[in-house]
């Protein structure tokens, strides 16, 4: 009697630690979205880190010249009314957004469309972030910033 209760436990053990095909189905689910979650991650191209880390110092030090080669000539720094290009940095001074511009960059960057953005929370549609945003761009190769925008 007690090996058949054995063997009736371990038969039992053993169906109930197989796994069943929705239970496959589930576990490829959840590595499909680790995976689609790893693409929106910053960019791990040491190029693009090399990029990033030379623009956090030029915003800390405000080295315009350096930050101006960096950037596309359509730079987008306001939203409502539109403005771009030229009178970014004046604009900047104007209304003391260089802490903030700071601490935006000092944020993840996560894929977006053609663009990597910080912080990570403008890439979640879910989340209808309307704060102040960076992004960056490959132009002919080489990383740009192309905007960086509130609202």
């Amino acid at each position: 009697m007690r090996k058949l209760l054995t063997a009736l436990l371990l038969t039992a053990f053993v169906f109930t630690a197989c796994q069943t095909p929705e239970q496959k189905k589930e576990k490829a689910k959840k590595e499909a979205l680790k995976k689609a979650k790893a693409k929106l991650r910053e960019s791990e191209d040491v190029d693009f880190q090399a990029f990033v880390g030379r623009l956090r110092k030029a915003v800390a030090t405000r080295d315009l010249a350096t930050l101006k080669s960096m950037m596309t000539d359509d730079f987008g720094y306001k939203l409502e009314p539109p403005m771009a290009g030229p009178g970014v940095f004046q604009y900047w001074e104007q209304e003391n957004l260089w802490p903030e511009l700071d601490g935006i960059l000092a944020e993840k960057f996560v894929k977006k469309g053609n663009f990597l953005v910080a912080p990570p929370q403008f890439a979640d549609s879910s989340l209808n972030y309307d704060g102040y945003r960076a992004g960056i761009t490959r132009v002919k190769g080489s990383w740009k910033f192309a905007y960086f925008v509130n609202g």
